[in-house]
C-alpha cells in the first residue's frame, strides 16, 4: 500500500515559509542589508514551491482511474520542476539587487537585532527541511525532497549572509554585503538546475536507483539457482510508486499453477526490497526460441 497522504507535510512547509518571510523581511527592514533581502526573496520562492507541492501531492494521492491507469504519481515531478524554475527567477532578482547595491553602497543599521532575527528564521528552516527530507526519502516523494533540499540550501545561504553582514559590521567594508548576495544567487542557480534535472529524469521514466536494481538482481540470482531465467527487466519511478516489469523463463513442462505460484513468490520478494512497487511478470517457456525475441522494447516481428 502507498503511504497516507503526504499533504500535511506540505502544509508544514507553507507555515515555515510564511514564518521565515516575516522574520527575514523584518531583519532586512531593520538592517537595510541586500544580503538579508536576498534571503527574504528566497523565502517567497519557498512559499510558492510549498503551495505547488501541496497541489501536486493532492493530485498524486488520487487513485488510478480510466484515464490514468498507472495513477497520478508523476504529478510530483511538476512540483519539483516548478520550484526549480522559481529558484532561477529568484536568483536573477537577487543578482539584480546585489549589483545595484554594489554600484550604490549603503551603510547597514541595527545589525545585531537583524542578525538575531535571521538566525531564528534559519532555525525554523533547518527543522522543517530535516523533517521533509526524512519523509521524502522514506516515501520517495520528490516533491517533499525537492522542498527539503531547497530549504536546506536556504539554511546554508542564510549562514553565508549572516556571516557576510557580520563581517560588514566588523570591518565596515560595505562591498562584502552585495558580494555575498551574488554568491547566494549562484548557489541558488545550482540548486534550481539540479531540481530541473531530476524532474526531467522522472518525467522521462528514468530507471530506479542503482542500489534498488542491484537488490532486484540479487533476488533474481536466487531464483536462477532454482532453474529459472529472466530478461527484459525494466523499471521506472513515478512519484512514490515504482513500476517493475520482467519476463520469467520457466520450464515448459510446468503447469500454469506452478508458474503462477512461482511468480507470486518472486513478486512478493521484490516488493520486500522495493516498497510501493507495482510488478508485472510475463511467463515464458525457456525452451521456446520465441521467448528470446521479446527482450527489446520494440519486439522483432520476424
Amino acid at each position: 500500500m502507498l503511504p497516507a497522504s503526504l499533504k500535511r507535510y506540505a502544509w508544514l512547509s507553507i507555515a515555515a515559509a510564511l514564518a521565515t518571510i516575516l522574520l527575514k523581511g523584518w531583519a532586512w527592514w531593520l538592517t537595510g542589508s541586500v544580503g538579508l533581502l536576498s534571503d527574504a526573496i528566497e523565502s517567497f520562492v519557498n512559499l510558492a514551491g510549498a503551495m505547488m507541492a501541496l497541489a501536486m501531492l493532492s493530485l498524486a494521492a488520487m487513485p488510478a482511474d480510466d484515464n490514468h491507469a498507472h495513477g497520478h504519481g508523476k504529478a510530483e515531478y511538476f512540483s519539483s520542476a516548478f520550484e526549480g524554475f522559481l529558484i532561477l527567477i529568484a536568483a536573477v532578482s537577487i543578482a539584480y539587487a546585489a549589483i545595484e547595491r554594489l554600484l550604490n553602497p549603503q551603510p547597514l543599521e541595527a545589525v545585531g537585532i537583524g542578525l538575531a532575527v535571521s538566525v531564528v528564521a534559519s532555525a525554523i528552516n533547518l527543522v522543517t527541511s530535516r523533517t521533509l527530507m526524512g519523509v521524502g526519502r522514506k516515501y520517495k516523494s520528490i516533491a517533499l525532497e525537492a522542498d527539503a533540499r531547497h530549504l536546506l540550501t536556504d539554511v546554508w545561504t542564510s549562514a553565508g549572509v549572516i556571516a557576510g553582514v557580520g563581517l560588514v559590521w566588523a570591518t565596515g567594508w560595505l562591498w562584502l554585503d552585495p558580494a555575498i548576495a551574488l554568491l547566494v544567487a549562484l548557489n541558488i542557480v545550482w540548486t534550481g538546475w539540479q531540481l530541473l534535472q531530476r524532474s526531467a529524469a522522472g518525467l522521462m521514466d528514468v530507471s530506479l536507483p542503482e542500489e534498488e536494481i542491484r537488490a532486484i538482481e540479487a533476488i533474481l540470482d536466487g531464483y536462477r539457482q532454482q532453474g529459472l531465467e529472466f530478461h527484459a527487466l525494466r523499471t521506472r519511478q513515478a512519484g512514490t510508486r515504482a513500476f517493475i516489469t520482467l519476463h520469467v523463463l520457466m520450464p515448459g513442462a510446468w503447469t500454469i499453477q506452478q508458474g503462477h505460484d512461482c511468480s507470486e513468490r518472486l513478486e512478493a520478494d521484490i516488493r520486500q526490497a522495493v516498497p510501493h512497487a507495482h510488478i508485472t511478470t510475463h511467463l515464458e517457456p525457456m525452451e521456446d526460441p520465441v521467448s528470446l525475441a521479446d527482450q527489446e522494447l520494440d519486439r522483432r516481428s520476424d
